[in-house]
């Protein structure tokens, strides 16, 4: 859900998205003392004191069921990599990320399951991904053949909302990381 925070008539932030920050929040809190992360690790502190503001919490795919499917493979300790295109993150106006980043990723409903710390990144073309790190992403058959076969659909699919499009040359950020937390 994108909710357009500019309008006029968005003064506060809907209150699904206020329960959503708390409950991020939340499990920042428990979840950074119980991966044994220090108080103010790799964090931002917000302008109340004492207040950290929690690493970014997104979701796997584009649909809830996809989120439900790849973070599951997370919980199974079968998917320790993911793939974005480099031009999400340029269209997003965002960094790619960056070795020991922390996350926390968000289930179908939005709700937070799990703290990762990114442990390895590399930008390459797509046609140069490897067969090892496609097996790192744990799905389909985790081959190389089935996770082109697979990201290409998805970018297909994805990028004409950016006003992009897929190319066989584009480049991919080749993301590893560490499950550090899981809720139960």
């Amino acid at each position: 859900m994108t909710d357009d925070l500019s309008a006029p008539d968005a003064a506060e932030p809907p209150v699904d998205d206020v329960e959503q920050a708390r409950r991020i929040q939340e499990f920042w809190v428990a979840s950074r003392t119980k991966a044994g992360l220090g108080r103010l690790t790799n964090v931002v502190v917000a302008a109340s004191w004492g207040e950290e503001v929690p690493p970014p919490a997104w979701s796997f795919g584009d649909s809830p069921e996809l989120a439900d499917e790849l973070l599951a493979l997370v919980l199974r300790g079968q998917k320790t990599g993911t793939s974005s295109a480099v031009v999400e993150y340029e269209a997003a106006d965002e960094p790619v990320p960056a070795k020991g980043d922390l996350s926390i990723l968000l289930d179908g409903r939005g709700e937070p399951r799990a703290l990762v710390r990114t442990s390895r990144v590399d930008v390459v073309a797509f046609d140069d991904v490897t067969e090892e790190f496609a097996a790192s992403e744990g799905e389909g058959d985790r081959t190389l053949a089935s996770w082109r076969a697979d990201h290409e659909a998805f970018w297909r699919r994805t990028l004409p909302a950016l006003g992009l499009e897929f190319d066989l040359a584009m480049d991919v950020v080749c993301e590893r990381f560490e499950l550090l937390y899981a809720a139960s």
